[in-house]
């Protein structure tokens, strides 16, 4: 296996007759933001709890930081830092009590060397200035984000965090993106997982997605978007003349579906693949449509989950 930041060859789960992951290969460099999505059900947080070493899998292959796991186990652990989902935080104790008490567990030095550690860690989750304040009274936001200064502490190379922006507002979802990738920028490897996709879309620099154990697709969140959207083409014309004569012209043609007008713009989706689509914009024209321009539009990354659950259900 290769000198990755998490390398999982051939994974499987099973619970009795349920296969939970369903044989997933990932390799995940260093210094990655990585998103693994899915719908609840699809296997994420079997395959969590395995690479934080919480369960034994069915088969397969899996290091950390170099590290396998089933025969360095100790090791892998060392390297590693996991982060539950709404992990518990005591309401009675300020934020540098909570993390002082974790730093001590994990022997990092004498009370100074723990306090600037501390420290160190409230200013990379950007709560530096409440490290006084009673852990009660922080946000749900600031609460996620003080966690992650715990799973911080030991210096990580590799931080496996469960649902982090789970419920946040738009500010917090920011302010916890933005410690994400500045760890990242300093080559700890994040793997983060999510049911909404474009939440990790806009923190991971790449992904997967999920669904019934399988995965299925990897890459940038555009590639992810293309793969899985790919039997659809989602089209806008845009008209200077009559839209409603473009929508039914549009009727006539083979492959197009779902015909929606707003204003001047007629959206369709349609199954023909690049060729097709130029010589239905050259029909368009030849036919004094007075088309403007005919753009394809991005599916949104919910649509297109749904559609990939829905579509695993009836089969």
């Amino acid at each position: 296996m290769s000198e990755a930041a998490i390398e999982i060859k051939d994974l499987r789960v099973d619970y009795g007759d349920f296969v939970a992951v369903q044989d997933i290969s990932l390799s995940i460099p260093y210094g990655e933001v990585y998103g693994l999505v899915g719908p609840n059900g699809a296997g994420k947080t079997s395959t969590f709890k395995v690479l934080t070493t919480l369960m034994e899998p069915t088969y397969g292959e899996v290091s950390i930081a170099g590290f396998d796991i089933f025969e360095s186990a100790d090791e892998a652990r060392r390297v590693m830092a996991y982060m539950p989902d709404l992990a518990p935080v005591p309401s009675d104790l300020k934020l540098w009590e909570f993390l002082d008490f974790h730093a001590d567990t994990h022997q990092l030095g004498d009370r100074k060397e723990r306090r600037e550690r501390v420290d160190q860690c409230l200013g990379i989750v950007n709560l530096l200035e409440k490290r006084e304040a009673w852990c009660k009274e922080l946000s749900r936001g600031q609460t996620q984000r003080l966690v992650l200064a715990k799973t911080l502490l030991h210096r990580p190379k590799v931080l496996i965090l469960d649902e982090p922006a789970s419920g946040l507002d738009p500010l917090s979802r920011r302010e916890m993106r933005i410690a994400l990738q500045g760890l990242a920028s300093k080559g700890v490897t994040v793997l983060v997982s999510s049911h909404i996709l474009s939440e990790l879309a806009e923190m991971c620099s790449s992904l997967c997605v999920m669904n019934q154990g399988r995965l299925l697709a990897s890459g940038t969140a555009e590639e992810v978007r293309k793969e899985l959207g790919r039997a659809e083409r989602h089209l806008c014309a845009v008209t200077f003349g009559n839209p409603e004569a473009l929508g039914e012209w549009l009727q006539t043609k083979r492959g197009v579906t779902e015909i929606k007008i707003d204003g001047s713009k007629v959206g369709f989706q349609y199954s023909g693949d690049d060729t097709e689509q130029e010589q239905l914009l050259v029909d368009l024209v030849n036919a004094g449509l007075k088309v403007r321009a005919l753009e394809e539009e991005s599916s949104s990354f919910e649509d297109i989950l749904v559609r990939v659950a829905e579509g695993n259900r009836e089969k």
